[in-house]
């Protein structure tokens, strides 16, 4: 570089420094200055020699995330300081935490102590790392809940700045980003970084589809903002009138939250009716909020008639992230359902920083703090993690973007509960014994089963016994991990004590036939009967599965034990049955894999049945070799997120052979003749074959399922383009 370019260079990071101050959400004393300022040295000097992707230096990236906790998070000095110390003692061996705690203090050491922690992994194949990095770091969440807050920060200006990566890792780190940080962030309240996160991953995880909802959402934009004005200009009056102070704005929905409508819905994006909110933002003290928020309401009703089943009211009772407001539906202007959302200028900060204005406001309440809460419940769910980490990551994300019901105990407090839950949930979110020792469960003052599903304003009441315990059945009935994570950890402590039994009951039974228990009769009785580990040898035996008969036939097979132990050795488990390779190609040149575009074996996943022409990627499995996945398989995100390394990229080049079997799934109004019109064009495009066909009516709703024989994907759309224009038919999707 010359010195004009570092020249300017090193204005850019001081006028970046200096809006990072401006910008702060919380007012900085001149001890907060000092300590972000020795932060800021610190960090220019422990990153001097390093580059970014994009070529730009990378301190611009610590000031970006410092700048992201600052003012749209809106945290304190101490973590402005910490989110630009975030990398220096992973990337500069010069720095130690024990530097950082004596320059910056034990907060700030122990905020980046987390953050370093997160970033430095074992790399251990046996496992998923990116799945034991969610388990570390969501450990590190006690300890100091700005570690995940920074994290998250750091998170999105990396999504911000992808555009220089390889697009495998682009692909890789966006699939990561839509499996946990996004989920992770709307469970903190970080709602505004939550919608930036779901875009981003959608701008990379599906480019097509991102860049044309954006497309359709920028030439909506004017006819979306006339009619916010529309329905202002009606609310005005009313609203003035009343000597209300208040600011309403249009709000449009996420470009994934409406992809997601799209999907759930089975709509195009003209069909989805709900593509922006209205918001009504108004000043209030605290004592008239409630108040004033309901006269709101009762002025958007007076004008616009409410849908009476999308009242969201969490005013009476907040989310458990804190968020306060009303949500309201209402047939708006030209017979269109719109969302209007009521909230104070308090509510409006805390649903957009979130933890920062939950603290802010909180000072002189006695309201248990619902972040604290959810965290104290978290570490519950984290004291008997699973041994597999990825199951313990697919279980805790359940909880994540779960929506909450609100459900009673018998003396009338209220408890916060995902939509779903059962009282077991119930019974182990009020205690750990009253879960263990649940016998049976009133709802409403009814006895129900323990798989009922709660709705909000239930009344539950939990009937206990000393000798009731958890069975394995409960794991079917329990949704929350808190209550998973404790009947698991039970159900492992009852193996572990009747296994104990067992070994005894078979050292005594081996004696009988003259054999000694040691570490090598056990791996043969292990392979013998196809087990996995000897607890579960000495479990069957305690509960009598492996009884007498069982072990003589052991003992006379045993002269060929060894043999047989090899045999077992080399023999590899199938977990599936074996898709029959001559049903599903003929030949292996229709798929080539990784950048050497090479013929390897490979099965079709049955969750998703790819045909050539769609946009695929291999996944190495244990058992089963290359399987490969469609891009928007439902198991892509997980896959491609917690098993990275074991992604292969795949493409299709010659399909010109092979016939693939597609579903395809219509509805419409029935009329005379429909069925044959359908058929008709079937029959006449010559690239298709018909292999199945059902067709029903209900009260004049026209539905079908057609499965076809086709060569490519092209014949697939042609035919739902050719069946889409036939008089009567409404709606033709793919299954």
């Amino acid at each position: 570089m010359t010195d004009v370019e570092i020249e300017i260079e090193n204005a850019a990071i001081a006028k970046e420094y200096k809006e990072l101050l401006k910008i702060s959400y919380t007012t900085l004393t001149q001890d907060d200055k000092k300590l972000i300022r020795r932060a800021f040295d610190i960090a220019v000097d422990a990153h001097k020699e390093q580059r970014r992707k994009s070529g730009e230096a990378y301190i611009f990236h610590p000031i970006a995330v410092a700048k992201i906790v600052a003012s749209e998070i809106g945290l304190d000095a101490t973590s402005i300081a910490a989110a630009l110390l975030h990398d220096v003692v992973e990337d500069n061996p010069d720095y130690t935490i024990d530097d950082i705690e004596q320059l910056f203090g034990e907060t700030v050491a122990r905020i980046v102590d987390g953050l370093t922690k997160i970033s430095s992994l074992k790399k251990d194949m046996d496992v998923s790392m990116q799945a034991e990095n969610f388990r570390k770091m969501l450990l590190t969440l006690h300890d100091d809940v700005r570690v995940i807050i920074i994290k998250i920060a750091d998170r999105l200006h990396n999504m911000q700045t992808m555009a220089s990566m390889r697009p495998d890792k682009q692909v890789k780190i966006a699939s990561e980003t839509l499996y946990i940080y996004a989920p992770l962030a709307h469970r903190i309240g970080l709602y505004n970084i939550k919608t930036e996160l779901e875009d981003l991953g959608l701008k990379y995880t599906e480019p097509e589809v991102y860049n044309d909802i954006l497309l359709k959402m920028k030439e909506s934009k004017e006819e979306q903002d006339l009619y916010i004005k529309k329905i202002s200009g009606v609310l005005k009056t009313s609203l003035d009138k009343e000597g209300l102070n208040y600011d309403i704005k249009g709000r449009p929905k996420s470009i994934f939250s409406i992809r997601r409508k799209m999907i759930k819905q089975g709509v195009s994006f003209d069909e989805v009716y709900d593509k922006f909110a209205v918001r009504i933002i108004y000043k209030s003290d605290i004592e008239n909020e409630k108040f004033l928020a309901w006269k709101i309401y009762s002025i958007v009703t007076d004008h616009f008639r409410p849908n009476p089943i999308r009242l969201r009211d969490w005013i009476s009772s907040p989310k458990s992230t804190g968020y306060e407001a009303l949500h309201i539906t209402v047939m708006g202007p030209k017979g269109r359902w719109v969302e209007v959302q009521i909230r104070s200028e308090r509510m409006n900060e805390v649903a957009e920083k979130g933890y920062a204005a939950h603290y802010k406001y909180k000072q002189g309440k006695e309201n248990e703090d619902s972040l604290d809460a959810w965290i104290n419940k978290l570490q519950e769910a984290l004291e008997n993690p699973s041994s597999n980490a990825v199951d313990f990551v697919e279980e805790f994300k359940l909880n994540l973007y779960a929506k909450e019901i609100f459900v009673f105990t018998p003396k009338g407090d209220l408890k916060s509960l995902p939509k779903g839950a059962t009282p077991l949930d119930f019974a182990f979110s009020i205690h750990t014994e009253v879960g263990l020792k649940t016998r049976g469960a009133r709802v409403n003052g009814k006895l129900v089963p323990l798989s009922h599903e709660l709705l909000s304003g239930d009344q539950v009441d939990i009937l206990t016994s000393d000798k009731a315990k958890p069975n394995a059945n409960w794991l079917d009935y329990a949704t929350t991990a808190r209550a998973r994570s404790k009947i698991k950890s039970s159900l492992k402590d009852e193996k572990k004590v009747i296994a104990e039994d067992g070994k005894e009951i078979l050292r005594r039974k081996l004696k009988q036939l003259k054999i000694t228990l040691n570490e090598s009769t056990i791996n043969e009785l292990v392979n013998h009967f196809k087990l996995k580990t000897s607890l579960d040898l000495f479990y069957r035996v305690g509960i009598s599965t492996i009884d007498n008969k069982m072990l003589k036939d052991f003992a006379a097979s045993r002269s060929n034990a060894f043999v047989s132990y090899f045999k077992n050795k080399i023999r590899k488990p199938s977990s599936a049955p074996d898709i029959d390779k001559d049903e599903i190609t003929a030949k292996y040149d229709m798929l080539v894999f990784g950048k050497e575009e090479e013929k390897l074996n490979y099965k079709l996943s049955n969750c998703c049945n790819p045909i050539p022409g769609d946009t695929v990627f291999g996944f190495l499995t244990i058992n089963e070799g290359i399987k490969v996945h469609k891009k928007n398989c439902p198991n892509a995100l997980s896959l491609q997120s917690n098993y990275a390394y074991r992604i292969i990229q795949a493409k299709w080049i010659d399909s010109s052979q092979q016939e693939f079997t597609a579903i395809i799934k219509m509805t419409g109004i029935d009329n005379l003749g429909l069925v044959n019109d359908v058929t008709k064009v079937i029959s006449d495009n010559m690239h298709v074959n018909m292999k199945n066909l059902s067709f029903d009516t209900d009260d004049g709703v026209f539905s079908g399922k057609i499965t076809v024989v086709v060569k490519t994907n092209n014949h697939v759309r042609k035919l739902m383009d050719r069946i889409k224009k036939i008089n009567g038919i409404e709606k033709v999707f793919r299954v």
